[in-house]
């Protein structure tokens, strides 16, 4: 049940194993952690040494046999806490060097669902406005769930905003979408509805293909433009004006359709 999760936090799978069957024993030997697990026996004796190092186990003799008990997990928050401390120490020199190495203009492309995350953590770098074209609420794809809330804790933080142009079907479909991103957001016309959406902030344009409503899919796919010229020509199509009933209703209504150029 929590041998991913544990995975994430920095333990091995069998660490990850051992650990939870002893959650669920308590004090055992080796013969019952090994059975509860399914893990060898002897690949136990290494995964609980790594676990007691790791402050995560602890041993005792109980008429001359050897145990092994669990620690309490809130000693995994203290391992991130000291992860996340250690990595604060050096992470200001890091991010100067990454910096410096940066192009003022490139395109390159993130993959999957960790690659999604990234591009989550770009807006967080950022810390701009981001303007949402062809918005699906994908963000309500159940494997971003945890991640989530951790984003919108730090979004709401740095005071980023968001403005949405929502396809017609999220209204419907995905109603949830709206308590989570606030105002302000409008809706597109149903036959301007498309599987792209496009986001714009700070110096970047981040094109998706193939999401719909609520949904990314199984190998997501977003491809990522850095350059202010290009974000700053996109930002122009989320001005007031263009946010305004009036001026949606207007241009929807003419042959001529800069934004189906956007999306498409």
């Amino acid at each position: 049940m929590y041998q991913e999760l544990l995975q994430r936090i920095g333990l091995s799978l069998n660490e990850a194993r051992v650990y939870e069957a002893m959650l669920y024993l308590g004090e055992a030997n080796v013969n019952k952690i090994s059975i509860k697990s399914k893990v060898h026996r002897r690949n136990v004796y290494d995964s609980v040494n790594k676990l007691i190092e790791k402050g995560l186990a602890s041993e005792t003799f109980v008429k001359g046999e050897k145990l092994f008990k669990p620690i309490d997990p809130e000693r995994l928050k203290e391992m991130l806490k000291e992860k996340e401390t250690a990595l604060e120490s050096s992470l200001d020199e890091m991010k100067k060097l990454y910096k410096s190495v940066q192009p003022e203009a490139e395109a390159y492309f993130f993959r999957g669902i960790e690659g999604f995350k990234n591009y989550l953590q770009l807006i967080l770098q950022e810390k701009q406005t981001v303007y949402f074209i062809g918005a699906k609420a994908f963000w309500l794809d159940s494997r971003l769930k945890h991640y989530l809330r951790h984003f919108e804790s730090e979004r709401k933080k740095k005071g980023i905003k968001f403005m949405h142009l929502f396809d017609h079907e999220v209204r419907e479909q995905k109603p949830e979408i709206l308590n989570i991103v606030g105002k302000p957001y409008k809706f597109l016309p149903k036959e301007y509805s498309s599987a792209t959406a496009v986001d714009i902030f700070g110096d970047y344009v981040v094109t998706f293909v193939g999401v719909k409503p609520g949904e990314l899919y199984e190998e997501p796919l977003q491809f990522v433009l850095k350059s202010r010229l290009l974000a700053d020509g996109y930002r122009k199509y989320h001005s007031p004006n263009v946010f305004s009933n009036s001026f949606i209703s207007r241009i929807f209504c003419t042959n001529s359709n800069p934004l189906s150029v956007i999306i498409m």
